[in-house]
């Protein structure tokens, strides 16, 4: 109950907080995203329409859409990214015959998924590194026994949002390709890699056989997620979608805010990119003076990247809500510990925090350190 309390307080802070980096889902009530809907929606769908019926209308054209701008030549629809990418890596073990998938131990199917890909597939992990980045071409080559499906996490989002190079991220595809196996991105956040490998989405989704996209992870929708690929294996992870018990009545809701987000904040996270260069720089400096303090990376690869402080979690989130609470400034969301006396959180960049300045961040981190003891 105690945790519920500060949950309540932390969203009443944020959701108040006259000034936020980005305004976090806490802050969002029922009817936040039901006005959201009724005042953007009809520029990006027409809202006459029937509403779909176990997928088709909405959906179908949001599957469309979505593998028009990843470049591929069909997509299909998902509740949420855990099963889109259980149906993915099943649908390529049964083509690959091979039961083993080569992924980071910091992917999202070994940290937040209840070893699903084990339980319910029945297929079976190696890693290539432990170390908290991306899989280098070296290591995969090196793998000591065969695997059928190398699954790369664009941005890995537990080891700091980090994103190979382009020159990297080819290099680790052909490594996969020369130990005969296809390659899978996780793609939750794919959709603001642009600005790092300097390539458009099409350039970067042709190097995978299949790619997830989330719609509410960067692009602000309700829910949901898509596989894209050749339209043979798109139809192929429809199946497991309907024996994932994904084929959903209606699902319009979720869609048209995935549409929404396509128009309205697809187009801005290039801009998100590069001021979450500026708050990050500014947050080193900020924290100069406190030990043990970072800011990882130092230049973030998207809009999003970690800061680790040399103070319990629980005194970092109180220190959060207080400033939120008292100068209406909220910089941080949550903390969790990272080691004994060390704590991180993640910093996203948004639409909120465009017109906060170098000086503006500095302050803001000044006002939270004097209200840590």
């Amino acid at each position: 109950m105690e945790d519920e309390a500060f949950e309540r307080r932390n969203g009443a802070a944020l959701a108040s907080a006259r000034r936020v980096l980005s305004r976090s889902f806490l802050a969002r009530t029922l009817q936040d995203s039901l006005a959201d809907l009724v005042a953007h929606g009809p520029a990006s769908y027409d809202l006459s329409r029937p509403v779909d019926v176990y997928g088709g209308g909405i959906v179908a054209d949001l599957e469309s859409r979505t593998a028009e701008i990843l470049g591929t030549e069909a997509a299909a629809w998902f509740p949420t990214g855990t099963m889109a990418q259980q149906a993915a890596l099943r649908c390529w073990a049964g083509r690959t015959a091979s039961p083993v998938v080569a992924l980071h131990p910091l992917a999202h199917p070994e940290t937040h998924e209840r070893d699903a890909l084990k339980v319910l597939t029945g297929l079976r992990v190696v890693h290539p590194t432990a170390d908290p980045r991306p899989p280098t071409a070296a290591e995969v080559l090196d793998l000591d026994e065969p695997f059928g499906t190398l699954m790369l996490e664009l941005p890995l989002r537990e080891a700091g949002f980090l994103l190979p190079s382009w020159e990297e991220l080819t290099a680790t595809v052909t490594a996969a390709r020369e130990r005969d196996a296809v390659v899978h991105f996780d793609g939750a956040r794919l959709w603001e890699t642009t600005v790092h490998f300097g390539r458009s989405l099409p350039e970067i989704v042709a190097l995978a056989d299949s790619v997830y996209v989330s719609f509410y992870k960067s692009l602000g929708g309700h829910s949901g997620a898509a596989l894209a690929g050749t339209a043979e294996f798109v139809a192929e992870t429809r199946a497991w979608r309907h024996r994932y018990g994904g084929r959903l009545f209606q699902q319009w809701p979720a869609a048209l805010s995935a549409l929404v987000g396509l128009d309205r904040e697809l187009p801005r996270l290039p801009g998100y990119v590069a001021q979450a260069r500026v708050v990050a720089a500014a947050m080193t400096e900020g924290f100069a003076g406190l030990p043990w303090a970072r800011v990882h990376p130092e230049v973030p690869h998207t809009h999003q990247f970690r800061v680790l402080l040399p103070y319990p979690a629980d005194v970092l989130a109180e220190a959060s809500v207080r400033q939120a609470e008292e100068s209406g400034v909220g910089l941080f969301s949550f903390w969790r510990e990272a080691a004994p006396g060390l704590s991180a959180t993640e910093v996203t960049v948004a639409a909120e925090g465009l017109d906060w300045t170098h000086r503006d961040v500095v302050e803001a981190v000044g006002g939270f350190l004097a209200l840590l003891p």
